[in-house]
């Protein structure tokens, strides 16, 4: 993975979002729309563009797609999500964004819920490093 790749994908504030909530584990794009309240076109959007660089994973449940950091994460990108996590505690976007995250722990958005697995398979977690 090139570093210039990894800056280029941490230029946008909202992929910025997406990364440290998906330090928390894997989410569905609906779930995303949620914690971070914008629409499904732009979270898809973002999410594209990080999945085609590498940074995100994608795996089908059924009809949803779950992301997720990658499995083996590269040291650079593994310094950089830390760094990031490190950066943004006293960020209030970031901070709103892992508030909202919290309330969907134990169960889904009520209303229009997906039905997907993500986050009842998430396993929540204090904000820490990604390791490989």
């Amino acid at each position: 993975m090139e570093l210039v790749e990894i800056y280029a994908c941490l230029c946008d504030v909202t992929r910025l979002r997406l990364l440290h909530v998906l330090g928390q584990g894997p989410l569905c794009v609906c779930h995303f729309q949620t914690v971070l309240d914008e629409p499904q076109v732009k979270i898809s959007k973002h999410l594209a563009y990080l999945r085609a660089r590498g940074l995100v994973e994608a795996t089908r449940e059924g009809k949803w797609m779950v992301y997720a950091l990658p499995a083996k994460v590269a040291p650079e990108l593994r310094a950089n999500l830390a760094c990031l996590q490190d950066c943004v505690r006293e960020n209030p976007v970031f901070r709103h964004d892992l508030a909202r995250l919290r309330r969907l722990a134990p169960q889904p958005p009520a209303a229009g819920s997906c039905g997907c697995a993500a986050v009842a398979r998430r396993r929540p977690r204090a904000a820490r490093p990604v390791s490989s």
